[in-house]
């Protein structure tokens, strides 16, 4: 197949939409549902940004995509007692590390994550599609499907969810091209191949890298080179907790990341954990319920006539100072940035996220000042070299 019309592009009064090669054939075949034109942007940046971190780290990686950014990205580590309870698993259930690399990957923001893109780098087996099933996402591609995995995802929103099988070894044409108000832009495929050298230049005083953060740090770059520019990435146990994409400032990439993290890490909290849920409550419902109850906004879930549609009896706020203690206890995070951090006032307000493996280009006029900010604070730093800016 040469091209696929669409319904329409990016909204639907833009019309017609297709997508087409100008040489060869399509390298993506639809097994369900008919996906559009936001949904085939997802597909194909998540499927290049899992497909790289498996060829970085040698593990198994999944990602969820929103909007043309990924809402997280992970490796297939085992998961926690508390990843399952937080993330809805089973404490018994059956897992594969494509599916535990999705759950890890979806979990780190699970309302930017609601109807989702989803991308493994394996081929997609039942585990990984029995939990896709019960969540909110538009559809998935992946380099194949065990045939118990496509029946399930078939029945999948009676039959529409899109499901999309992709050729694990086409290779793009080394030049892109795309038009903007009729103006045809071309470069270079961004090529750069991510992996343990960009690590070696470390600037600070501590040198200690170990392994685990150094595949942290591959994750949070990786991460990056698909997310919509300016872009930062916190990452802790081979899984994005934070990312903050499309800002016009730095610091505000930074704040931005590193409240998703904060967010992701008091979802853990034993206070959040003892949360007693409504009967029959649904899994949207209760994420956003959380993050309302750990947000500055609680009153609003805590509201006589409110409380009630949510949980079963009336929590206890989370306290400002509950939380900052809790927060306190962060540690061992990763972080990436895809361009130079012009001022250490990033690594100050990574720092109160846990922050203490640092990944960015350098070359800024104010190298010194972001380097003796994060040896104020004993991080690990690495100047990369490499500006990942992706738009």
């Amino acid at each position: 197949m040469k091209e696929l019309e669409l319904k329409y592009g990016c909204n639907p009064n833009q019309k017609p939409s297709r997508i087409f090669m100008r040489e060869g054939t399509l390298p993506l075949t639809v097994l369900s549902g008919k996906p559009g034109y936001i949904n085939f942007l997802d597909a194909l940046n998540a499927w290049q940004l899992v497909k790289e971190l498996k060829q970085a780290t040698g593990l198994p990686a999944a990602a969820s995509f929103k909007h043309v950014s990924p809402a997280g990205a992970a490796v297939g580590l085992p998961l926690t007692d508390t990843d399952r309870e937080i993330y809805f698993v089973k404490p018994d259930a059956q897992l594969s590390p494509v599916a535990c690399a999705y759950i890890r990957a979806r979990g780190a923001d699970r309302l930017c994550s609601f109807g989702d893109w989803a991308a493994p780098s394996g081929p997609c087996d039942a585990a990984t599609a029995s939990y896709l099933k019960n969540e909110v996402s538009d559809g998935i591609i992946a380099p194949g499907y065990t045939e118990e995995a496509l029946a399930i995802l078939r029945e999948k929103k009676g039959g529409g969810y899109n499901v999309v099988q992709i050729d694990p070894n086409y290779v793009p044409a080394l030049a892109e091209q795309k038009d903007v108000f009729g103006i045809t832009f071309e470069q270079g495929r961004n090529e750069l191949k991510i992996g343990p050298q960009l690590l070696d230049n470390l600037v600070t005083k501590n040198k200690e890298l170990p392994e685990s953060a150094k595949v942290d740090l591959l994750v949070a770059l990786i991460t990056l080179k698909y997310t919509q520019s300016n872009s930062v990435c916190y990452v802790k146990n081979g899984q994005a907790i934070g990312v903050g994409a499309g800002q016009q400032s730095r610091i505000h990439c930074t704040r931005l990341a590193g409240s998703k993290a904060d967010t992701w890490y008091l979802r853990q909290c034993p206070k959040v954990l003892e949360l007693q849920f409504a009967k029959g409550i649904k899994r949207p419902d209760r994420d956003n319920a959380i993050d309302i109850y750990i947000s500055d906004e609680y009153e609003d879930i805590l509201a006589e006539g409110v409380w009630q549609r949510y949980f079963s009896v009336k929590p206890q706020p989370l306290t400002p100072a509950e939380k900052k203690t809790w927060l306190a206890t962060q540690t061992g995070v990763a972080l990436g940035s895809d361009a130079f951090f012009p001022f250490g006032d990033n690594l100050e307000r990574a720092k109160k996220s846990g922050v203490c493996y640092v990944a960015q280009p350098g070359g800024s006029v104010r190298d010194d000042h972001v380097i003796a900010t994060a040896d104020k604070y004993n991080m690990v730093m690495c100047f990369t070299g490499v500006r990942l800016f992706h738009h």
